[in-house]
């Protein structure tokens, strides 16, 4: 049987939530768990009530639906949520995918272009549940066969060129040499690019650090890499916190144990 899909309305306006609604009402597998009047709300609302799906305005005040988007990334794994955007702007539509969402629908919304974008965010939950269950399976025959689990870190022959990485519906392709920085993410991991974009990749850091040119980059922290030749400058502060400065401004942190090699690889020149 086919489970309930959680969904999550989001918008600043009552009557845009009620056509959220009455858009959902002709699905009975459809389970709404939540309404966020606003940006605030939307993020507590995505870490309370897990949803499968969130519904999104864009231009809602203090806070809006890029950086919901933002925040619903960086829940991580599975709690990730299928973003679909409804607004009435079409100007941001190459943005919204830029953060990973599913579709971007425009108002008022035809009832068959929703059927669609719905459809395609329960292939989306459809096969996360898949992937989930096949890891919870390889975790208890590994636990009862005593072997080493399937999730540790996989070491590639060769250092990985691009990373597929999928940016809403498509699966798309970045150049490894177009990565400034690497941020680990639960058991995902958030790849910087040069040129501010980023994306969320379903490998841990360790595995990532071994298809990346150890030549190229330099792990600062257990949680990141940094591509050596982005580091534009060392900034000091008390308490004997380091923190590495990249190009576009970006400060990470250094781990002590790490502040001598990362000086060191600076100071030679990357």
């Amino acid at each position: 049987m086919t489970r309930m899909l959680r969904v999550l309305l989001v918008d600043d306006e009552p009557p845009a939530l009620a056509g959220l609604r009455a858009l959902l009402a002709s699905h009975a597998d459809v389970e709404i768990v939540g309404e966020a009047l606003g940006g605030r709300a939307a993020i507590a609302a995505m870490a309370s009530s897990a949803p499968d799906v969130v519904l999104l305005d864009v231009q809602m005040p203090e806070v809006d639906g890029f950086r919901v988007a933002e925040a619903a990334l960086r829940l991580g794994g599975d709690a990730v949520p299928v973003i679909i955007f409804v607004t009435a702007f079409d100007a941001h539509a190459v943005r919204a995918f830029d953060v990973g969402a599913a579709d971007y629908l425009l108002k008022p919304v035809e009832t068959a272009r929703f059927a669609r974008a719905l459809a395609r965010a329960r292939q989306v939950v459809c096969v996360a549940d898949a992937a989930a269950r096949a890891r919870d399976l390889v975790r208890v025959l590994t636990a009862h066969a005593g072997t080493p689990s399937f999730d540790a870190p996989v070491v590639l022959p060769a250092t990985a060129r691009a990373f597929a990485v999928r940016v809403g519906t498509r699966e798309v392709r970045v150049p490894a040499d177009e990565i400034a920085w690497v941020e680990a993410d639960d058991y995902c991991a958030v790849l910087h690019r040069h040129d501010g974009r980023r994306h969320v990749i379903r490998e841990t850091l360790q595995a990532l650090e071994k298809q990346l040119d150890s030549a190229a980059f330099v792990r600062v922290h257990r949680s990141a890499l940094v591509r050596r030749s982005a580091i534009v400058a060392l900034e000091r502060h008390g308490l004997g916190q380091l923190h590495v400065v990249l190009r576009d401004g970006t400060r990470v942190g250094v781990s002590r144990s790490r502040q001598r090699a990362v000086a060191a690889a600076f100071r030679a020149g990357g």
